[in-house]
């Protein structure tokens, strides 16, 4: 997402708590700044993209709200801060709250369409905030994604991605289910694979992912921990709208075993693996 930013023109300062991240957006023309507030210092915009909730409150606001090197003590009054993490609705509005104390703007912008759309722009930006907040950032949004929608004030994109990350936990885990049944029955199923992509059980998950499933190789698209704590956000939600998901109850019972087996920094396609051993007729879990 930052080298599309730097691709389309934007004078960028970038700062990763990984700090060897930055190398190769340096050599592509990005400024480095050692802290978030160094990086927020005479910033117009200050887009974030972090891992959980703990995370961007660390960075934005610091252990306290005093605190010198988080980013909020180097932003001005007027600038726009555009949140491209997965978090939940109530840490969006509890953030934008504290920055609107400031003069500062926020809007939350998850995104999704994988690494594959992140490369390419092409991700789909899911937005909350302001609508004239929005259009000040619709350059930089769009620099990043191949489609932006605006779903209402600060929270209501962390809840259009809640309802992404149900359809995500759906799909890849029907998909693994789907190519472990072909090759119980013996069946050749990288032909099997395009044959259905033809046909009503297409989907992003089956054209994307279901040929790594195959293989058994999970490199990152999104790592399997991470949605899963983004299942826990749309868990929580649906709790609090009296809303059962039991399809998602179940992908994340998986989710947690692959996890306590040491699988959670692969690609969530790694659900594949939890057919490895096979459930038997039954249903009940593999041994991971």
């Amino acid at each position: 997402m930052a080298a599309n930013l730097l691709a389309g023109g934007f004078p960028l300062t970038v700062h990763n708590r990984r700090r060897q991240r930055e190398e190769s957006l340096s050599a592509a023309g990005a400024r480095r700044a050692a802290t978030p507030a160094a990086a927020a210092s005479g910033a117009d915009l200050l887009a974030l993209c972090l891992s959980d909730d703990a995370a961007v409150e660390e960075v934005l606001l610091g252990s306290d709200a005093g605190s010198a090197t988080a980013a909020l003590a180097g932003l001005a009054p007027g600038t726009l801060v555009i949140d491209f993490s997965t978090i939940a609705p109530a840490s969006s509005r509890r953030l934008a709250a504290a920055l609107a104390e400031r003069g500062v703007a926020y809007l939350d912008a998850p995104v999704t369409g994988g690494t594959e759309g992140a490369r390419a722009g092409s991700l789909s930006v899911l937005v909350g905030g302001a609508a004239t907040d929005l259009e000040r950032a619709r350059p930089v949004l769009e620099a990043v994604g191949g489609r932006i929608a605006h779903f209402g004030p600060v929270g209501a994109g962390q809840e259009a991605k809640a309802v992404n990350q149900v359809l995500v936990a759906g799909s890849y885990a029907a998909v693994a289910e789907a190519m472990a049944l072909g090759q119980r029955l013996g069946l050749p199923m990288e032909e099997v694979r395009q044959a259905l992509m033809g046909g009503a059980a297409a989907s992003w998950a089956l054209e994307h992912r279901a040929g790594a499933m195959l293989r058994g190789e999970f490199p990152l698209g999104f790592r399997l921990r991470l949605h899963r704590k983004d299942l826990g956000i749309a868990l929580e939600a649906a709790g609090a709208s009296g809303l059962g998901l039991p399809v998602a109850r179940q992908v994340a019972a998986m989710e947690d075993a692959l996890i306590a087996a040491g699988y959670g920094d692969e690609d969530v396609a790694a659900l594949a693996r939890w057919f490895a051993s096979g459930p038997g007729a039954d249903g009940a879990a593999p041994a991971l």
